[in-house]
């Protein structure tokens, strides 16, 4: 497949009264057309920043990308006016954002909001805009569509706003949607729906998908490759089944081995990631992950290991990669 997105060593900072915040640190990865990718990590780890980045939509102040590349389908988005980046923006690039009841305008109906990015990208009238967002609620399962685009957001359960979020984000059929943690707040089952109609709706049109999530359940269900991230870098990426079963890094396996699973017995225990996330003003030359390892060793202080080939396809940047999992039968 050819590559529809390709990020390069992008560095995206801000700029605080408490110092330097690198919350994205030189990531390098890319996205084919038709595939789903996710980013995985522990809260503040620069997944959602990664994110923005590629809309630009980082705020300055206080942050900036400082550095790297951002090409998608051919065109340098750090070097488009913002005339061109209000373009692609909604139309070829889409975004479905953490929290629907904070993304969704409170004092416009679902009709305006939805027909809204519509009418900006295309030249249709207010009517073929009503007609196309009634068939885009039929299409993100909505009942009762009619009724709902006279709604406002207050009106609609969450499960129905993140629905609505979606159908915003494919309204102009875009080659690429980033879901920024799009079941954050909902309940298992609509979580189980959400994430089943946009995996069904994406490959029906073609898009490309970004999920941002720290639910590892998703991602084995749902991706196609994973992008591992911690303290704003990538630390492993590899395809789902590589990441779930030869992960070779202490971080990727220490997140999986802290999740419940039903193939065990009951009486076992959790196995917590010991330590906090490392401050983002204050990383040194090392590994970030060092404090929190228990495969550390001196090495790990002075330099940041590269993302090196560990097999086909799977990248990892550990010093101890080789020995990780002879190391691991023996703590066991």
């Amino acid at each position: 497949m050819a590559t529809l997105l390709r990020i390069e060593n992008l560095k995206t900072q801000f700029f605080t009264s408490a110092g330097t915040v690198k919350a994205v640190d030189g990531i390098t990865y890319n996205v084919d057309e038709g595939e789903t990718v996710a980013l995985v990590g522990e809260s503040g780890c620069g997944k959602s920043v990664s994110a923005l980045s590629i809309l630009r939509l980082i705020l300055w102040p206080p942050g900036k990308i400082v550095d790297g590349s951002i090409n998608f389908d051919g065109k340098d988005l750090l070097s488009l006016d913002d005339e061109a980046m209000r373009h692609l923006r909604g139309k070829d690039i889409s975004m479905v954002f953490q929290e629907p009841m904070t993304s969704l305008n409170p004092v416009l109906s679902i009709c305006e909001q939805l027909t809204e990015t519509l009418i900006t990208h295309f030249p249709i009238s207010d009517q073929e805009a009503s007609k196309k967002a009634l068939e885009l609620l039929e299409m993100v399962g909505i009942s009762d569509p009619e009724r709902r685009l006279d709604q406002y957001p207050h009106h609609l359960s969450g499960g129905m706003r993140q629905r609505v979020m979606i159908a915003m984000a494919l309204s102009c059929e875009p080659k690429l949607i980033i879901a920024d943690e799009p079941t954050t707040a909902l309940d298992v089952t609509i979580q189980a729906q959400i994430l089943e109609l946009m995996k069904d709706l994406t490959k029906r049109l073609g898009a490309s998908l970004i999920i941002i999530t720290h639910n590892l359940g998703v991602v084995a269900r749902y991706a196609d490759r994973v992008n591992v991230m911690y303290a704003g870098r990538i630390i492993e990426m590899g395809t789902a089944q590589d990441i779930y079963h030869n992960p070779r890094h202490p971080y990727t396996l220490a997140l999986l081995k802290s999740v419940p699973r039903m193939d065990l017995p009951r009486q076992d225990k959790l196995d917590p990631i010991e330590g906090q996330p490392p401050d983002l003003t204050r990383l040194d030359g090392g590994c970030s992950f060092r404090p929190r390892c228990r495969y550390a060793k001196d090495s790990c202080a002075h330099s940041f290991p590269e993302l090196e080939a560990v097999d086909e396809g799977h990248f990892v940047a550990c010093f101890e990669k080789d020995d990780l999992k002879e190391k691991e039968r023996v703590a066991s």
